[in-house]
């Protein structure tokens, strides 16, 4: 009988905040081409700025998948450039071009299908620059430009992550939702975790587990992350992401 009420508690765990986040959230509310896309205000102005500028963004994803998933990517600004480079892998893509990635000025910080985007790392000052030249190297090697998959990857938290791991000045905590970060590709099953802070084990990206300084202790379940970071003293919930004191993200 322990067993069967053992199981119904990781089964609540799991759906509770999916159901939460569908029931509160304005998911279906938009046409996706009606949705905001403009700049949320986060990233300092080039004009205003000369100085080179390095963030990492996540936010919901459009629809009735942004209940329990996000979609992230890299901005960049040299020192004294006009325009951001944004990094990115977007799956739509290759339905008219033989690479789901895009490398191009774009607004860093903008919506996604309405959706405010947030933080996962920002750097700033004159050694930046080296970071951004690692983080272009990284991206031109990735190896699964015409391969998208919506669960368990290779998808866009695929390749985020995939920077993540070799640039580690970032320190970037990709958040429980953003499934796809613990798909390492195809026969391996062991690697840094997301933030190069800690390591971890994935079966395919379906079954792992992670430990670091910044994501703590998470679990992998069919997708569904669920863990503690103790030093931020928050819970790490699949659907709502990060829950701390302060609210979640």
């Amino acid at each position: 009988m322990r067993w069967v009420i053992r199981i119904l508690i990781l089964l609540f765990v799991i759906f509770a905040g999916p159901i939460y986040m569908l029931a509160t959230g304005d998911f279906m509310g938009r046409h996706w081409s009606q949705a905001e896309n403009g700049s949320a205000g986060i990233a300092p102005h080039p004009s205003e700025f000369s100085e080179a500028v390095v963030q990492v963004y996540a936010a919901r994803t459009w629809g009735a998948r942004g209940a329990v998933a996000v979609h992230t990517w890299i901005s960049v600004k040299p020192t004294n450039a006009s325009a951001y480079t944004v990094y990115q892998k977007i799956g739509w893509r290759l339905r008219y071009r033989n690479s789901a990635m895009s490398f191009r000025e774009d607004v860093p910080d903008r919506y996604w299908y309405g959706n405010e985007p947030w933080l996962l790392a920002d750097l700033r000052g004159e050694h930046v620059d080296a970071v951004i030249d690692k983080i272009h190297s990284a991206a031109m090697t990735y190896p699964h430009a015409n391969e998208y998959r919506l669960w368990p990857g290779p998808n866009s938290n695929t390749f985020t992550a995939w920077i993540l791991r070799r640039v580690p000045e970032l320190r970037a905590d990709l958040p429980p939702t953003a499934i796809g970060k613990d798909w390492l590709g195809s026969g391996k099953f062991w690697g840094p975790s997301p933030s190069s802070t800690g390591y971890q084990v994935s079966l395919l990206g379906v079954l792992g587990v992670t430990v670091g300084v910044e994501e703590g202790l998470e679990l992998n379940i069919a997708g569904a992350h669920i863990g503690i970071d103790p030093l931020d003293l928050a819970l790490r919930l699949p659907g709502i992401g990060i829950l701390s004191a302060d609210g979640y993200h």
